[in-house]
């Protein structure tokens, strides 16, 4: 009897193991890969008007690995921050493959040192796929909020969040599933941290059903977002950016 139930767990853990290792497999080869864009480091000027220094943190959403740097919700921000009557200068300090707690330790430094009036800080996707708990994402971002308002207590956060990581064609069932309950789940953890100046721009909840209905909003990849899929998210940050304008 116990032969029996011990070779029923072994059956059972090596169907397991041999769904696994296809669904590995299938993310491997879904997709062609698609190089971080060469982006460049130093400050950028758009607009004309009053001073603002915006400063861009996070993961390759933040770069617009899929797509052209131009295309991208960087440069697409700044000119959108400058259409609103600013000098806006612009320095992007993300890097592809960042998680919260990357953005803190590597990234914050340099940006505290330039004091910005606002920051995009984009990241979240990788949190999720790297199944960082939602807690410690939190308080990462946390810390990277505390220490921008302590270089300038008027400082303006935009903070994207993940974007519907259940939306990604390059992840097989039940991974898409289960990605698109962790991107809920860190998601509403960051909601306690946005305040007056600290907003949370709703790409997943705004976009999610979107980019699930529309594959072409995704790169060749089938995982970073097309140049179509950056230009999807701008009214969610645009809207973020008129709030905060408004507030301020």
């Amino acid at each position: 009897m116990k032969y029996k139930i011990f070779a029923g767990i072994g059956i059972v853990v090596a169907v397991i193991a041999v769904i696994v290792l296809v669904e590995i497999i299938f993310i491997k080869y879904n997709g062609k890969p698609v190089a971080a864009p060469n982006i460049p480091r130093g400050p950028e000027t758009f607009g004309s008007g009053q001073p603002l220094n915006f400063v861009v943190l996070g993961d390759s959403t933040s770069i617009g690995q899929g797509s052209d740097y131009n295309d991208g919700i960087a440069r697409n921000s700044a000119r959108y921050l400058a259409e609103k009557g600013y000098t806006v200068t612009m320095q992007n300090f993300g890097i592809s493959g960042a998680v919260a707690d990357g953005v803190f330790t590597k990234q914050l430094p340099k940006a505290i040192q330039l004091s910005p009036d606002v920051v995009l800080l984009a990241v979240g996707a990788n949190d999720v796929t790297h199944f960082t708990a939602s807690t410690k994402v939190r308080d990462s971002l946390d810390q990277t909020i505390r220490q921008l308002q302590a270089a300038n207590p008027k400082v303006a956060i935009i903070l994207t969040g993940s974007p519907q990581m259940g939306s990604i064609p390059r992840f097989p069932q039940p991974i898409r599933y289960f990605a698109g309950v962790r991107t809920t789940k860190l998601n509403e953890t960051l909601v306690s941290l946005q305040k007056s100046t600290v907003i949370l721009a709703p790409l997943a909840i705004d976009t999610g059903q979107l980019f699930s209905e529309h594959p072409d909003l995704f790169a060749e990849d089938n995982f970073h977002p097309s140049a179509d899929g950056y230009q999807a998210w701008m009214p969610t940050l645009k809207r973020a950016y008129d709030k905060l304008i408004t507030q301020n």
